[in-house]
């Protein structure tokens, strides 16, 4: 079955061609508008949605050409229902839907957190189920307990910001530019963790959740007390890159221990930072443990992890007749909540 998956859930617009049957990933293109928003320094939902109006179609168009498809040959539709910014996932919606009643093929709403946590298993070595996913994005910070494909149980996540969102407003209290994530990632490299001591929230809850806020609280009170030159920028970079590192590390083994299970799965933007990885990687090897990362490409929002959610889910019927089918959104959508098994 060839599955066109379309991603319009924020800033990035993605769409890609999967071949279900085969299991492999034809084309797929991604178009992001980090430019368009760098001035505001956060993402504006209006011009988002309109820009996406502007790129779906001729993306889709290049996937086909570059690929050796035509319309005709897409037996299935799948698009980020939610969460997400409303008038960027209608967009999606819209042209999804569109195309499915002018093809005569099912358009299925898929879970955009769905699309993120199943976006290592297109990439060998695959995880077997269960496993833990961490789910890390400007978003979303989640540890699931992942049994199958629609088989989650959140357990733990963060209770303010979540890692992305500290990484951005970091970034923007240390004066350097959106998105904050590579930004921070790239100047960390020049500094020095330890020289500034920064906290590591609810490092010793107890639990499984996460908590971000007073982090970028602490950032915010060290540049006060402090001159902000270059080389002080750069060592509160890297001890908050440390300290992000650290709860992420602390809390995903945590997970494994309490579930017993020794595989972990790392998905989102977040997830590309080479820190988080190599510590993860690590420390996994001392509980002889296994991480999975998506390529570095599938980290951030694309098109390819919603085609691959959506091939996944319609070998099941009854794993597709629970996703949302009809022409509906939801930017607040609990994966918790929506894609469970009947």
């Amino acid at each position: 079955m060839l599955v066109l998956g379309i991603e319009t859930s924020c800033d990035d617009t993605g769409v890609a061609l999967y071949d279900g049957a085969r299991g492999v990933l034809l084309s797929h293109a991604l178009y992001s508008q980090t430019a368009l928003h760098a001035p505001y320094g956060g993402v504006v939902p209006e011009l988002a949605s309109r820009d996406h109006i502007r790129r779906v179609l001729p993306l889709t168009d290049g996937i086909l050409k570059e690929s050796g498809c035509v319309l005709g040959d897409i037996e299935a539709i799948g698009y980020t229902a939610g969460p997400g910014l409303a008038g960027a996932l209608l967009v999606g919606a819209s042209v999804a839907h569109g195309l499915g009643y002018a093809l005569g093929v099912p358009a299925l709403g898929i879970h955009h957190l769905e699309g993120h946590l199943l976006a290592p298993l297109m990439v060998a070595p695959a995880p077997q189920f269960p496993f833990i996913a961490l789910l890390v994005s400007g978003g979303h910070t989640q540890l699931m307990r992942v049994a199958g494909v629609g088989d989650y149980q959140l357990l733990g996540e963060t209770l303010d910001d979540a890692a992305g969102e500290a990484f951005d407003k970091t970034a923007q209290l240390l004066g350097l530019g959106y998105p904050g994530g590579p930004a921070i990632a790239a100047l960390a490299d020049k500094g020095v963790p330890g020289h500034f001591e920064l906290p590591r929230p609810m490092l010793h809850s107890g639990n499984l959740d996460l908590s971000f806020s007073g982090l970028k609280t602490a950032v915010a009170l060290q540049i006060r007390a402090h001159t902000l030159d270059e080389r002080m920028q750069a060592n509160i970079a890297a001890e908050f890159q440390a300290a992000i590192v650290d709860v992420l590390i602390a809390k995903s083994l945590a997970a494994l221990k309490l579930t017993g299970l020794r595989q972990l799965v790392v998905a989102g933007g977040v997830g590309a930072n080479s820190a988080l990885r190599a510590g993860l990687t690590r420390a996994a090897l001392a509980l002889h443990a296994e991480v999975f990362y998506p390529a570095p490409e599938f980290c951030t929002d694309n098109g390819a992890m919603i085609a691959h959610a959506a091939a996944l889910r319609f070998r099941d019927p009854s794993l597709a007749a629970t996703t949302r089918s009809g022409f509906a959104i939801k930017p607040r959508w609990p994966l918790s909540e929506a894609n469970l098994r009947p």
